[in-house]
């Protein structure tokens, strides 16, 4: 952990160098924007974890290069995004991350996310524990909130307005909607400064590993629209289907799913 910790660090000082002056935005084949900063922490990233050991890396910049048979044929794996929030990069908006996850057995054994612009950062091992290190260095152990607020705390995303997100809202009942970028809702979830993040709209299996991690090992529940918890690399494609966010698991968080949702929700193929 304190070697992948490290990394992120370092990855993070890439991305910051690229930040503070001008940069280009060139458009990927999927139309998704990518930037210097992204491909220079892909780099950092790429060496260094294949500095720790022979597990094979999939990385949201590297990802073609892999073919998908060989990769379904992975027991354990680093899950990479190197710049999660490419578009708050892009605005100006401080809430992108870096993200790397350990997948063991198609779940996130071990998760890191790291926040550059302050030098924050979230981790977790599901079943011993999750933490925060502060920008000045302070280890604080973290733990999500068990028993939901009133009005709930939900998440919802700066870049994507979530097609069903408003009819959900409206079945939850007394509610109120904070907006935070990348991964960081994970984490918001996992400090027990929220109570609820769903996503329905298109995610990659990059987006979330890390996340998932952190907010599991803080005691929280990531999971589809069955209810079961996301799983890694099970299929040629890498994209997640919908999926909640939550800690308090007294009440029925999918009741208000929109039945539209769960049909449009299942994982892509």
């Amino acid at each position: 952990m304190e070697d992948v910790l490290a990394l992120c660090r370092h990855a993070g000082e890439a991305i910051m160098e690229v930040y503070r002056g001008d940069f280009a935005v060139e458009t990927k084949d999927d139309a998704s924007p990518v930037t210097a900063a992204d491909l220079r922490a892909h780099q950092v990233l790429l060496e260094g974890l294949a500095a720790l050991g022979d597990w094979p890396v999939l990385s949201e910049e590297g990802v073609e290069a892999i073919d998908p048979a060989e990769r379904l044929s992975w027991p354990r794996y680093w899950l990479v995004d190197p710049l999660d929030g490419t578009r708050e990069f892009i605005h100006r908006r401080d809430e992108f991350t870096v993200n790397v996850a350990l997948i063991e057995q198609h779940r996130p054994c071990l998760g890191v996310v790291h926040l550059p612009v302050t030098g924050e950062s979230w981790w977790g091992i599901p079943g011993r524990g999750a933490g925060r290190i502060t920008a000045s260095g302070q280890h604080l152990p973290i733990h999500a909130a068990d028993r939901a607020a009133v009005p709930l705390r939900v998440l919802g995303s700066h870049s994507h307005r979530d097609r069903f997100l408003g009819d959900y809202l409206d079945a939850l009942g007394p509610h109120a909607l904070h907006t935070a970028g990348s991964s960081l809702k994970f984490c918001r979830i996992a400090e027990g400064a929220a109570d609820l993040y769903p996503r329905f709209g298109p995610t990659a299996e990059w987006d979330t590993g890390a996340g998932q991690a952190v907010a599991e090992a803080a005691g929280a529940f990531v999971v589809d629209l069955e209810g079961q918890p996301l799983r890694y690399n099970t299929g040629p494609g890498l994209r997640n289907g919908f999926f909640l966010v939550y800690a308090d698991a007294r009440r029925d968080w999918l009741a208000p799913v929109p039945p539209a949702a769960r049909d449009e929700g299942r994982r892509a193929p």
